[in-house]
């Protein structure tokens, strides 16, 4: 038998067992259709695998399969939650979980499932009237003092996918050793050990009194309340991409003393096919079309959105010529990292105990800014836990005063231990106006942190290669990284390698230094004599590796600048592609 027919003939074997009368008719239905089809690729990618947890948890396309996203997979993985929370706090009889969701498909299905499950395992379930926010969930755990919580999102993913998000009790996306216990546990289950039947009396359903503590919160991440005041007719366009920010943000921007908001009709109507966009991303410019088009019409001064379970935003504003251009988020993470220290320290709100955080692939310019100011800085992996893990770590001996990421996302208080729009959006805002009070747009500010930093360039290359044959794709371009590195990127030297899976970094004369982080992962970095930057990272929540490249331009010295600037590195970034061979 070949490789090909064991792996049908595996699928297969698997797939029967979902045949029992323990799945519903439907879900049987589903899994019979795939073995009678002559062709089995659908059948391959539904059961050659469990569904695994990434960076951002459990993530993957709904429909019937263990790969695949359904009341079961919820269910184990549920009731794998609800067994280590058991024996984290053993004798504990007051034991509590925060459950939400986000707009997508089968959310709420999803989200009452494993409400039920908690309950029905003695564990109260805290569960949200309806959709909200991620960073409101994070929040709740926190508030209510609650052990852990699940929020039912994939975040940005096309409408195919939905997911759930594991949360501790300091609100955060677990990590060690929690991450790999509760694995553990969910390998155990069976779909006949999970407890389907909830216990009414230990749901509770919460929503209007945690959205006002919440926004209450969220008005600790204000810098400078006299320039919004100032400000406060600043003329705001805000979509929600159909998801959770629709009611959170602009009751947000209203509390913050923002007055001129307006929102997209079209994008304000819940709904997880989003049908006005191709995908709900921000990072993906076509997803603010109908922003651009009302800013347009009102003479905006900048737009904004946030993704459907409106943890990450986007930000559009005007340049130079008067054009709507959308920040990518570097610049976005720049600017917030370079307005909170400079206006903090304006105000004498800087007591000198303060740190930021960035993720290993997001701009070195993050560096310049902090190192420049005197202000700590500390670089962690791709994922908000990891940010939270630095607020956690260093709780009540520092102070956290920011922390963001390339994907969109910032946090800039610490009342949330995840990626925050409304709070940010607000920010993003007082930023406008603070830009605006100084004659300035927020295009001006971003060209004189580039006249002082540097100007910088991040693009971000992703090869999607879905599937078990893409997945086997992707290891095998780590494991041939490793063998044979690039000594060269688009005609710059490389100087040093970081392979954070060995924890070590290598110079070009051969010395060796390890490198001090909380966890192995796998990641590369290579660094050029150029200050050219890049890193590769396989997803840990879609099929896909990414590339993360960075190039500097010493040569920018003001606005007009940018344009040649940006051409030069454009070449440089395709140069680079070429010497990977992503082209």
């Amino acid at each position: 038998m070949d490789n090909n027919q064991a792996l049908i003939a595996q699928c297969e074997e698997r797939a029967k067992q979902w045949l029992s009368p323990a799945f519903d008719e439907e879900t049987r239905k589903a899994v019979q259709a795939m073995l009678d089809n002559e062709g089995k690729t659908e059948l391959i990618d539904a059961f050659y695998r469990d569904l695994e947890c990434g960076t951002g948890g459990l993530r993957g396309i709904m429909g019937a399969g263990t790969n695949r996203m359904n009341i079961y997979i919820v269910g184990m993985a549920t009731q794998g939650f609800a067994n280590y929370i058991l024996k984290a706090f053993p004798g504990r009889t007051d034991l509590s979980v925060v459950v939400g969701h986000d707009c997508r498909n089968n959310g709420r299905l999803f989200a009452e499932t494993v409400a039920n499950i908690f309950s029905a395992n003695g564990i109260k379930a805290y569960l949200f009237e309806s959709l909200r926010p991620t960073p409101e969930i994070s929040f709740a755990i926190r508030q209510l003092g609650a052990q852990a919580g699940v929020n039912v999102t994939a975040s940005h993913n096309p409408k195919e996918y939905n997911g759930y998000k594991a949360y501790w009790d300091d609100g955060a996306q677990v990590l060690a050793p929690h991450d790999k216990g509760i694995i553990d546990e969910v390998n155990k289950v069976t779909i006949a050990d999970v407890k389907f039947e909830g216990n009414k009396d230990l749901i509770e359903i919460i929503g209007g009194e945690m959205d006002v503590d919440y926004l209450k919160a969220v008005k600790e991440a204000m810098v400078d309340q006299d320039v919004i005041l100032r400000q406060k007719d600043l003329n705001i366009v805000y979509t929600p991409l159909h998801g959770t920010g629709r009611v959170i943000i602009p009751a947000a921007l209203r509390t913050w003393g923002f007055q001129n908001i307006h929102v997209v009709p079209e994008q304000m109507v819940i709904d997880g096919n989003f049908p006005t966009v191709v995908s709900p991303n921000p990072e993906n410019s076509e997803a603010m079309t109908l922003g651009m088009k009302l800013g347009t019409k009102l003479n905006a001064d900048l737009v904004i959105a946030s993704d459907p379970d409106a943890d990450r935003l986007a930000i559009v504003c005007r340049n130079n010529k008067g054009e709507w251009e959308i920040l990518n988020g570097n610049q976005t993470c720049m600017m917030f990292s370079w307005y909170i220290i400079a206006n903090k320290k304006k105000l004498g709100q800087l007591k000198g105990n303060e740190f930021l955080v960035k993720t290993i692939v997001t701009t070195e310019v993050i560096a310049k800014i902090a190192k420049k100011n005197g202000v700590e800085y500390k670089d962690c992996y791709t994922g908000f836990k990891w940010i939270a893990n630095e607020i956690r770590i260093n709780e009540g001996v520092k102070k956290y005063i920011g922390g963001g990421e390339e994907s969109f996302g910032f946090l800039p208080f610490d009342k949330v231990r995840d990626k925050d729009s409304p709070a940010s959006i607000c920010l993003i805002c007082e930023i406008a106006a603070w830009a605006k009070d100084n004659g300035k747009t927020l295009y001006d500010l971003l060209m004189d942190i580039y006249a002082e930093y540097g100007f910088s360039r991040e693009f971000t290359v992703n090869v999607v290669k879905p599937g078990k044959t893409g997945a086997d794709a992707i290891k095998q371009m780590m494991v041939d990284f490793r063998k044979n590195p690039p000594t060269e990127l688009g005609g710059s030297q490389i100087v040093l390698r970081k392979d954070f899976e060995s924890l070590e970094a290598k110079k070009i004369d051969g010395s060796v230094e390890k490198i001090d982080m909380p966890d192995r992962s796998n990641v590369l970095q290579w660094f050029c004599e150029d200050d050219t930057k890049v890193s590769v990272r396989p997803s840990g929540t879609e099929p896909k590796i990414k590339f993360y490249i960075e190039v500097k331009d010493p040569s920018f010295k003001c606005a007009g600048c940018y344009d040649r600037c940006m051409k030069a590195a454009e070449e440089k970034i395709e140069a680079i592609k070429q010497s990977l061979n992503l082209d």
